[in-house]
Parts: structure tokens; sequence; C-alpha cells
């Protein structure tokens, strides 16, 4: 007994002694980053006042040049040559040109109007298209009633609400003119001009139709949106529908700024930013529910309905074409946010009281590098429960000591254990390595002795996890980003969310994982998007600076609830090596529950070092057969998925690259 409360005792020192030692590194960790920050600031300080001098605005022309200078012999560096620089930007123009089809190459010939006009659906519906007019100039307003006049689908009514003051008379007087034409438009003049808000309320006050659409007074609507709305009512019953859209300035629609073909409904991407914007139609019935707009959110007023609309509605509708020209000039919200600067405000104000309405507490909203209306949302941790790292492993001691270290120095959140699964390994600076890191009370090295298969030897690890959650972690990763646990938790935490991934970077920061497509690649299975882009790029539509839905995450690293894990079976077995994440992420999402991409938590993964990878031509033949065989798997058991494709990758982008280019035909769009 005397010998047992020594060895007792020895170890309660040893950890203790290790305790302290961790403490200790922990605190001047802290005061080093303290240090950092403060040193940032000061720097930060001295480069705005060198922006502010007169000699740093005077010198503006040539800092200008030099810029152009650089940046043209950094896209010679990264084509190779000028030849490949000068290829690209042909491409380029090349598409630039393939614009003009989304736009009037796009409109319906006289065959096509006259079908769609002849079409004979299921159900009569009239909608009801809601405009509030304020000083706006003729020419806007004329193109605008003229769209809604054309379009092919012709049970509608335009209900114009007009704020505009007595020197815009002229508004009243082109109104009345088609009014007096077609009866199906109809005029209210204001006697006070009530807002964006108050002036739209007043629309809806005139509406009759059974379903409601919100269009601006200065842009434009594809002739075939009505019909394309109407044909997803009838067939799928759909209670809130929007489209996809373009930004076009001048008086053509060709002269496109930006085409934002969007996700299908994804409600992270919508929290982070009002993708669906325009064309929004919803039905009659939600909207007496849910109430128009409010007034205390004017300027972001679209965002905070669309948030209440599709919280309520039963079937939520992506038409994946664009049909809505959104007019970019000077004073329009299109053309520069700073136009309208309340509307930051009113857009947080918006997604702070409807995550509030969805029960969240303690959040903050800031704005991303992308955009001031686009989010970074910081989530309470409900709890602060034991999170189980599974860490397989076989020999490259290297890699796994970089793993660690950077685990043990690198992560905030000090409640884990990791449990490092070892496979047949036959190192032994491996096992002198395991001896050594035992001795941390919070790692763990457990023996997986059959053939390697990266899913069973997860499903091992998991089996053997104490914590309420998971992370599946590649032995060949390193932390970057402190606080890369809290990131992760904080969205796995949510009753609705199954996985959650996180940003990988190759060592040169070029993005290996942003989330996972499906359907992408040569194989049509799966794969990741914005691929090997530089980490400074904002991604498509600023989609690498906020958290947002996404069909799969790679188990590079990856976070799910240990009770997620186990009711849908783990990892497949059947899949030894590709495509179990993927597999796993879909099991999930056919439970109902979302997946999870978040930027804010930043790891380095030194892609396959540890076993090699499968892709073709980098790998053996064995390797190789290996890899298609459980491709053909993974498309039989997912074959209806993979048919419908990507829910939040748009139709229009080609399967073939992973940097959102759009197809080779325009006018091929799904409809």
């Amino acid at each position: 007994m005397n010998l047992q409360e020594d060895t007792e005792q020895l170890k309660s020192e040893y950890y203790k002694e290790l305790y302290e030692k961790e403490l200790k590194k922990n605190e001047e960790l802290t005061s080093k980053l303290v240090d950092i920050e403060a040193e940032n600031a000061d720097l930060t300080y001295k480069l705005d006042k060198i922006r502010k001098s007169k000699l740093w605005k005077s010198i503006y022309p040539f800092r200008l040049a030099y810029s152009h200078f650089r940046n043209m012999i950094t896209r010679i560096k990264r084509y190779g040559n000028l030849r490949n620089l000068l290829d690209k930007i042909k491409s380029k123009r090349i598409e630039r040109a393939a614009y003009k089809s989304y736009g009037t190459l796009s409109m319906p010939d006289e065959a096509a109007r006259n079908e769609q006009r002849n079409t004979k659906f299921n159900r009569e519906i009239r909608f009801s298209i809601l405009v509030p007019l304020y000083n706006t100039p003729r020419g806007f307003l004329t193109e605008m009633i003229d769209s809604v006049i054309a379009q092919t689908y012709e049970g509608w009514e335009l209900c114009l609400a007009d704020g505009s003051d007595d020197e815009h008379a002229e508004v009243g007087s082109i109104c009345r003119d088609y009014a007096d034409k077609d009866k199906r438009i109809i005029y209210r003049k204001l006697e006070e001009n009530l807002g964006i808000s108050g002036n739209t309320n007043k629309c809806l006050e005139m509406a009759t139709g059974d379903y409601i659409g919100l269009f601006d007074h200065d842009d434009l609507l594809h002739p075939c949106a009505l019909y394309e709305y109407m044909k997803v009512i009838d067939e799928q019953e759909a209670d809130y529908i929007y489209c996809d859209e373009t930004t076009f300035k001048g008086n053509s629609i060709d002269d496109m700024v930006t085409l934002h073909f969007k996700p299908d409904f994804a409600i992270d991407n919508l929290r982070a930013n009002n993708y669906i914007c325009h064309f929004s139609v919803f039905s009659r019935e939600l909207i007496d529910n849910t109430g128009l707009f409010r007034s205390e959110f004017d300027g972001s007023q679209d965002h905070d309905l669309i948030l209440r609309l599709t919280h309520n509605a039963k079937k939520i509708v992506h038409v994946p074409r664009i049909l809505y020209y959104w007019r970019s000039h000077a004073g329009s919200v299109a053309s520069d946010i700073n136009a309208k600067t309340y509307a930051i405000d009113a857009a947080k104000g918006a997604v702070a009281a409807h995550l509030t309405q969805c029960g969240f507490e303690g959040f903050q909203i800031e704005s991303s590098r992308a955009f001031e209306t686009i989010f970074r949302i910081r989530y309470r941790l409900l709890a602060k429960p034991l999170i189980s790292i599974i860490i397989p492993n076989k020999d490259h001691v290297p890699d796994l000591r970089r793993c660690l270290d950077s685990l043990l120095e690198k992560t905030s959140y000090d409640n884990y254990e990791v449990i490092v699964v070892e496979n047949n390994s036959t190192d032994p600076e491996t096992f002198e390595y395991y001896e050594t890191i035992q001795k941390h009370p919070s790692i763990n090295v457990i023996r997986y002795e059959g053939e390697f298969n990266y899913s069973a030897i997860n499903n091992f690890g998991v089996s053997h996890a104490k914590g309420e959650y998971i992370v599946l972690l590649n032995n060949d990763t390193e932390v970057v980003t402190r606080t890369w646990l809290e990131e992760m938790l904080m969205y796995a935490q949510r009753d609705d969310v199954g996985a959650v991934g996180c940003m990988l970077y190759y060592e040169d920061y070029s993005i290996q994982h942003a989330g996972i497509v499906l359907g992408l690649g040569a194989h049509r299975t799966a794969g990741h998007s914005h691929y090997r882009m530089s980490k400074d790029n904002l991604g498509y539509m600023g989609r690498l600076c906020y958290a947002q839905n996404v069909s799969a995450v790679t188990g590079a690293c990856l976070m799910t609830s240990k009770a997620d894990f186990d009711s849908v079976g783990g990892l497949n077995e059947d899949l030894k090596v590709a495509l179990n994440d993927v597999d796993y992420c879909l099991k999930l999402r056919k439970k109902g529950l979302l997946n999870v991409f978040t930027p804010f938590a930043e790891l380095f993964h030194y892609e396959s070092r540890s076993r090699g990878s499968d892709e073709i031509g980098r790998a053996d033949k064995q390797h190789a057969d290996r890899y298609n065989k459980e491709c053909e798997l993974f498309k039989s058991i997912w074959k209806e998925e993979l048919e419908k494709g990507d829910p939040y990758f748009n139709p229009n982008f080609s399967l073939d690259y992973s940097n959102f280019v759009l197809k080779g035909d325009p006018k091929s769009m799904v409809s």
C-alpha cells in the first residue's frame, strides 16, 4: 500500500509540475500576444499618420503607377510568362463578352413569348409587384414599368406608391399615363414621403394579388421572371421564391458589373449577408402572418423582411437564372454602400433581431473584410464541453510532433483530450515519441491493429472518446488560429448543425479546403471550392469571409457531436480512404442537419504526407484503382444527390473548376 501511495503521490506531483509548466507557458504566450497586439496598434497609428500626410497624398500618381507595374510583374510570375498572362487576359475578355448572353441575348424571341403567354397552369395566380417611388428619373421609371408590361406571364398588377416631392410631379404624370392604358397598373400619390418602408407598406395596401413581389423603382425585370416563378409555384407549391441577379451600369443591361449566381436557401449564408436580395416573391398568406417592412430597419429593410419570411416559409425555391437587373448609379446601394451608411447599422440590427428571435443570446456581429454588410457572427458558447480530438498516425513523427506541438501551444480552448490512434508503425522512434506524449494528462495513445482503413481507425478512436464533441484531425495539420476550437464549437453546439469544417491552407497559404462541392472534379464525386486561391482572396461574392452552409467538409479537420456521429454509424468503412468524410456529411444532411464551413478557424494542412495521395498521376496503380473503386461506390450510394446537384453550388457554374467559372454556353442555364 505504501508503495502504491508513493507512486500515486509521484504521479500527482508530476502532473502538478506539468500543469504548472503548461500554465506558465500559456501565460508567457498570452503576454507575448498582448505585446504583439499593442505593437500592431502602434504601427497602425503610425501608418494612418503617414497616409494622412500631404507628402503621401502628393505622390499618389507615382504609387499608383508603381502598383500597376508590380501587379503586372506578379501576374506574369503567377502565370509563368507574359504569353500565359495575355492568354488569361484574353479569356477574361471572352468571358466578359459572354456576359451579354445573360442580358439582351437571353431575352425570349416572339415564338417563345407566345408559348409562355399561352401556357396553362393548374392554378391562377396574380402577382402584386410593389414599387415605392421617390423622385424617380424619367428614364429609370419608364424602363422599370416597361419591364413589367413585357412579362410573358400576364397575371400581374403593378402597385406604385409615390412619395416624390413637388419638384418631381412628372413622376405622377408618367404613372397616370401608364395606368390609363393598362388597368393592371395602380398608382397612388402619397400625402407625404414615408421612407422606403412606409411607402412600400402603402403599396401593399393597394395589392390584391396572391403573391407579393418587391421591386426597386430604378431596376429591371427579365421578361420571363414571373413565368419562371409561376412554374415553381405550380410544380413545387413554393411560398417564397428568389432568382439570380446582375448589377449593370449605364443604359444597357449588357454593361454588367457583377453577375450573382446564388446558392439555394442557406440560413447561415443569409445571416452573414443578404445574398437572396432580388427578386423576392412570396405568398400573400406568408406576408399576412409576418408583416411587411419595419421602418427601424430602413436601408436594410429587405434583409430584415427576408429573414422573417424565410423563417416562416414552408417551401423556399431558388430559380437559378438571372431574372433581375439591378441598376448601379450614383447614390444607389448597388453603386456604393457608403452612399447609404445607415444601411450598415440597419443590416446589423436586422440580423441581431433575427438571431434574438431564434433564441440566440450574447452574439457579436462585425463587418467582414469583404464588405461592410457581409458579417462575421461570433456566437456565445453555451457551455465548455470536453472535446475529443482523434488523430490517426503511422510513423511520421515529425508531422505528428508539429501537429501536437501547435495544438498544445496555440489552442486557447483548454477542455480537450487528444487520442492518437496508432496503426502499424514500424519506426522505433515512433514508439519512443508515444512514451513521451503519453505523459501529458490530455493525450492518450491507443492501438488499432487492423490494416489501414481511415474510416475504421477513426471509428475506433471515437469509440474510446469521452468528449461530447469529436474533432477528426489529420496528423499532417498545424494550428494557425488560437481560437480554432471555439470557432468550430460555436456552430457545432447548435441543434441544427451536423458537421463543421475549417479553413485549411497549404504551406504557402494557398487554400486547400474552404468547403466541399458535390460533383466537382474529374470524377464528378466531390471537390474543394476555391482550391489553391490565395489567403487574401475574398472568394466568389465574398464567400471566403463568412461562415456558410456547405454540402460537406473535409475529414482532415472536422468537428461533430459524438451523438450525431454515433446516430449515423460513424464513417463508412467500405470507403477506406476516399470520400468517407463527404459520405458522413451527406448522412448528416439526410438526417436534416446543416454542415458549416467557417473561415475563422485556420490550420495548415500538409496534405497526404503521411500516407501518400490517392490522386491519379500522383499515386501508384494500386492506390489509383482503390480510389476509382471508392469513387464508384460513393456515386452509387449518393446517385440521387449527385444527379440533383449541390444545392450550395449554382448549376450555372462548371463542375470542371473550383473557382466558380461559368459554363461555356450561358444560354444553357438551368431553369
